[in-house]
């Protein structure tokens, strides 16, 4: 296929995504690392992503060992500086529009770097599978803790700093691998997913469960599924409409 053709199908079917956004009326939104690579938050992934630098920190050694703990703070404040910074970009953009037109009734998302509810998503419109980077939680109380408190007490001390309501282990409230999934949250996204009549994944590669199940319930319900993705996902065979690229391009001016 030529260039020219090659154009002339992303047209078609980037013209077949807006159709199906315009005629939704109660459309999921469901979002991965690939929404944010636009704005400087490099995933996890791909070669040269995260995972290839750091391997995440498992909850059960973040629980149990200080050492541990100190050191996912040293990579959490090292990350929050290599991305200070970044701002919404044009999907974070077009997605605060669909759900401000009506045309998405919630976003669903696994990322946790807050730049949904900074592009203007509400927080009841919000599902965060993954927590929220932006702030703390003790483990046990739930007690909100912001980050400029705990770090001022990490690099003056070397240690995080304890609950200063209950005294708790103070934790990114972000869920580690080995943390149970937020029930709730949980809950609230198999609902819209059954209800959606219109499910959209954007920069997902759709490997993380149990929250790559819900396009799948979502289709089964009835849904058209949208797929756009830098790379193949395993559920790209079920899509109604499969998009190939960068999210920025795609929704961009």
């Amino acid at each position: 296929m030529s260039q020219d053709d090659d154009r002339k199908d992303d047209d078609r079917k980037i013209a077949a995504l807006d159709a199906l956004i315009r005629g939704a009326r109660s459309a999921v939104v469901f979002t991965g690392a690939g929404v944010s690579t636009g704005s400087g938050i490099p995933d996890f992934r791909s070669p040269g992503g995260l995972w290839s630098k750091n391997r995440p920190i498992d909850f059960d050694d973040f629980y149990s060992s200080l050492e541990m703990r100190r050191e996912a703070w040293r990579r959490k404040f090292t990350m929050d500086d290599a991305t200070r910074g970044a701002a919404p970009n044009a999907a974070h953009r077009a997605i605060a529009r669909f759900v401000r037109e009506g045309r998405a009734s919630v976003v669903v998302t696994q990322n946790i770097d807050g730049l949904h509810e900074a592009s203007g998503v509400p927080r009841d419109r919000l599902i965060e599978l993954h927590g929220n980077g932006t702030y703390a939680a003790c483990l046990d109380c739930r007690a909100r803790h912001e980050l400029t408190e705990v770090r001022a007490v990490f690099e003056a001390s070397g240690d995080p700093p304890d609950c200063r309501v209950c005294g708790g282990l103070v934790k990114s409230a972000t869920i580690s691998f080995g943390q149970a999934m937020p029930v709730e949250a949980m809950m609230r996204a198999e609902a819209a997913a059954r209800e959606a009549d219109l499910f959209l994944v954007l920069g997902s590669s759709l490997v993380v469960y149990p929250a790559a199940a819900l396009p799948v319930a979502a289709k089964r319900a009835g849904a058209a599924l949208v797929i756009a993705n830098r790379e193949p996902t395993d559920l790209d065979p079920y899509a109604d409409l499969l998009l190939r690229g960068d999210l920025v391009e795609i929704f961009g001016p």
